[in-house]
């Protein structure tokens, strides 16, 4: 009886799942086999053609390579910078702890957009560190710090730490003190505590932080573009191109399923990897 009940509730939801998620991918699916004509825009067909150009083209290939490099960066930054947020968060027991953890959601009120902005104001060639460094007399002329990889990396570090945050100290929230002051106890040291106990009890949380990261990563539009300028070229930005600049429909739908599958084995084999290598530790 639980498993008809269990069913009952779980249908809708997978029935919304599919109309809203599923049939939108089939159509795309269906529009990147089609060919492209500048006069008519698409043409039926059933041709792999638009595929074999995003996966040999050196131009769409950098692309991707620039994609992937910017995400993995971006998340290996993101978990080591919000560890020892998430475990400080995790451990606290000040009656602040509800007021903290607000102000750590509260980065994700403001757009991608606005946030951007901000950068920019910080990083510009007249910008606040730029003025700041030249008021102090180390520099003569302003630092390239805007429209670089640099930059892109530390916009959208800005906008996933706190996924990672939260989703770390939900799980190191869930692992015994005593299970650290036993291993101090024995003689192991703090850094040994945090290598051998609480980093591979808290492997769920490294992993579903590391994936949803990632794949926030991989897919980001707004930051790319504003910070890395009109020569920075990521996946996301380049789909839209097709779809709104060139109106190439069957490219722009073949080159975000190129992007949809490797995000998937990128984060298959991550997780993967992440789990074996902590059970074994």
């Amino acid at each position: 009886m639980r498993k008809h009940e269990t069913a009952v509730f779980i249908l809708p939801a997978g029935l919304l799942v599919c109309a809203l998620l599923g049939v939108p991918m089939l159509m795309m699916a269906r529009i990147s086999l089609n060919h492209y004509d500048p006069m008519v825009l698409m043409v039926e067909a059933l041709t792999a053609e638009n595929y074999l150009r995003a996966v040999t083209d050196p131009y769409y290939q950098q692309v991707l390579m620039v994609t992937l490099g910017v995400a993995l960066s971006s998340t290996v930054l993101t978990l080591l910078l919000a560890f020892p947020a998430a475990y400080w968060l995790s451990r606290m027991e000040s009656r602040w702890k509800s007021t903290v953890t607000i102000l750590t959601l509260f980065p994700l009120l403001v757009g991608n957009v606005v946030r951007s902005a901000g950068w920019i104001a910080l990083l510009g060639n007249d910008g606040l560190i730029n003025a700041t460094l030249q008021e102090a007399g180390f520099i003569v002329g302003p630092l390239r710090l805007l429209y670089t990889p640099g930059a892109v990396i530390v916009g959208i570090v800005g906008v996933v730490l706190p996924y990672m945050v939260l989703t770390l100290s939900a799980v190191i929230e869930g692992i015994p003190r005593q299970v650290e002051e036993a291993a101090g106890n024995l003689g192991a040291r703090p850094l040994t505590v945090f290598r051998r106990v609480v980093l591979p009890l808290a492997t769920p949380g490294v992993v579903a932080g590391s994936v949803l990261v990632f794949i926030l990563c991989m897919n980001a539009y707004a930051t790319p573009v504003l910070l890395g300028g009109p020569q920075f070229q990521m996946m996301a930005p380049a789909v839209y191109d097709q779809f709104s600049r060139v109106s190439n429909w069957p490219f722009g739908a073949a080159l975000a399923f190129i992007l949809l599958i490797v995000t998937l084995l990128m984060t298959v084999v991550g997780s993967a990897a992440l789990s074996r290598k902590y059970r074994a530790a």
